[in-house]
């Protein structure tokens, strides 16, 4: 079978599966199978695929098709115009998350301590050091497959964070950091059956799901928050699409509360500054 003949192949029962976006997929599938870049696909369609490319690709192609999401196949996301593993014991990265990164570069461009609350794959955490690579980083998780997976994205593109095992903020010294970040789990469970299959089926339910209503995890996190943030430090979380409403009146004792649309539109990322220090004695 040649490289034309694989790809067309593989668009054909990706279409017979109603997979999003076959062609596109049915390439990346290639490309993971052949060890190639895109490129290769169209500058040399009639070369002949080695049986084990072959087998894999065909495999790739099944696992696609019954719902597993791409990335899980593939091993790697894109995120801030950096390649981040990923395995089924994290998030996948989503674009809209990048949303954190410009809010907390514009608000903090220059703190000197921060952690990712929930880091996952470290995509925050790891992005947000890269770009402030002064500031002492921290990631907290409470799944240990997750910190292993965002130590090894740190250790690849060399980023100095420090993880560690936590529920949300619990071991964090009082008034310690200039910045938490935070994409938390938001997913109300009673969503759980209207949820995409590639996400449902796939992607871990400790990092999906927040709660009968999806916001139950912000009441602790914005508690954690005033505690361990440094006076007029921010706090800067993502929410999920019909949160605002419920989430922003947790803040109503902090300052600056602004809220940050993504490119659809949608309320994306909730900003807010902790109260000022005190007058001295």
């Amino acid at each position: 079978m040649t490289v034309r003949q694989a790809l067309e192949e593989g668009v054909r029962l990706l279409d017979e599966f109603r997979t999003p976006v076959a062609r596109l997929t049915a390439e990346v599938l290639l490309c993971h199978a052949l060890g190639r870049e895109r490129s290769y696909l169209y500058s040399h369609p009639e070369a002949e695929l080695a049986t084990a490319a072959g087998d894999d690709y065909h495999r790739f192609l099944v696992e696609r098709a019954h719902g597993k999401p791409t990335q899980y196949i593939t091993g790697h996301q894109e995120f801030y115009g950096r390649r981040f593993l990923v395995s089924p014991a994290v998030l996948i990265p989503r674009p809209e998350t990048e949303h954190v990164i410009e809010t907390a570069l514009r608000l903090a461009p220059a703190p000197e301590a921060f952690i990712d609350v929930g880091c996952g794959s470290g995509a925050i955490a790891v992005t947000f050091q890269l770009e402030c690579p002064s500031a002492r980083a921290f990631g907290a998780d409470i799944s240990a497959p997750a910190l292993e997976l965002a130590a090894t994205n740190a250790a690849r593109l060399g980023a100095g964070v420090h993880f560690l095992q936590a529920d949300l903020l619990e071991p964090v010294a009082t008034a310690s950091l200039d910045l938490v970040l935070s994409n938390p789990p938001y997913v109300p469970e009673n969503d759980r059956q209207v949820l995409q299959r590639e996400v449902r089926d796939y992607e871990p339910d400790v990092a999906l799901y927040g709660g009968p209503t999806g916001v139950e995890i912000y009441q602790r996190l914005i508690e954690g928050a005033a505690r361990v943030l440094k006076p007029s430090a921010w706090l800067i979380m993502e929410i999920g699409y019909q949160a605002e409403h419920r989430v922003r009146p947790m803040l109503s004792r902090w300052r600056n509360v602004t809220t940050i649309a993504d490119l659809a539109g949608i309320p994306r990322v909730l900003a807010a500054q902790n109260q000022p220090a005190g007058p001295p004695p």
